[in-house]
């Protein structure tokens, strides 16, 4: 399979996530909001995998962090004391809760358009549109499948800086709490099989036929797996944010 750049939203929160140390299962018939257009021939026309700007993803970290900076009131400390900081976090944590799962709704509507590709009746893909499946794939991992990393992340892994950017959100959620919290270690248990998920989803796109229609169902049967997985980590995030 080939391999894509970690992209800027994915390094974004490797910063956030340094920078904290240092201091609903869809339908089986899910709809995209990026359509698959159909050319006069009748090949599928892939929509580019969702990004975030450059300047937006750089603002990213920022944007998310400016909350937790700023000083909480005066009187909340005073009022419920040693307390109150701890649960002031945990309140500008939820607020920036759409900027931490971003890449993980990014990656759903990657996952979706690869489905309807998939799916759709009357029409073949061609070898063009199969490099284009394997791209939104790869982008829709965020690099937490190790074969897929590039030579540049390969090299940040081996140096020991976290890569696998759903491993950063559910840190970055879950920062307040203690290391055997019961939220805390299933959101652990849900990552490690949504990873699981689209390791397996690699290994099935790789082994098949393009042009061969049950192939290409076997597919869009692994990719609704992986969507399933996704949908149980979003809300294992929630849950380590509402704790």
């Amino acid at each position: 399979m080939t391999t894509a750049r970690a992209t800027p939203s994915d390094l974004s929160l490797r910063i956030v996530s340094a920078s904290s140390s240092a201091l609903s299962s869809d339908s089986r018939l899910p709809v995209s909001s990026s359509p698959i257009t159909v050319d006069r021939r009748g090949s599928n026309r892939l929509p580019p995998p969702i990004k975030i700007s450059r300047r937006d993803a750089a603002l990213l970290p920022f944007v998310a962090l400016v909350p937790l900076l700023a000083p909480p009131p005066p009187a909340a400390a005073f009022s419920v004391g040693i307390s109150g900081p701890k649960d002031w976090l945990k309140e500008q944590k939820r607020k920036a809760a759409k900027y931490l799962l971003a890449p993980i709704d990014a990656s759903r509507e990657n996952l979706r358009s690869v489905y309807l590709a998939l799916t759709a009746g009357g029409s073949d893909l061609t070898v063009v549109d199969l490099g284009e499946v394997q791209k939104l794939l790869v982008s829709s991992a965020r690099d937490c499948v190790p074969r897929e990393r590039n030579s540049f992340v390969v090299f940040q892994a081996n140096t020991g800086v976290e890569v696998c950017t759903f491993t950063l959100i559910l840190k970055n959620a879950a920062s307040l709490l203690d290391k055997n919290d019961p939220v805390k270690l299933e959101g652990e248990a849900i990552l490690n099989n949504l990873i699981s998920s689209f390791a397996s989803l690699s290994g099935v796109i790789n082994g098949m036929d393009i042009q061969l229609s049950s192939d290409r169902l076997k597919v869009a049967d692994a990719v609704m797996d992986t969507l399933s997985s996704l949908d149980k980590f979003e809300q294992g995030v929630k849950d380590c944010l509402e704790a």
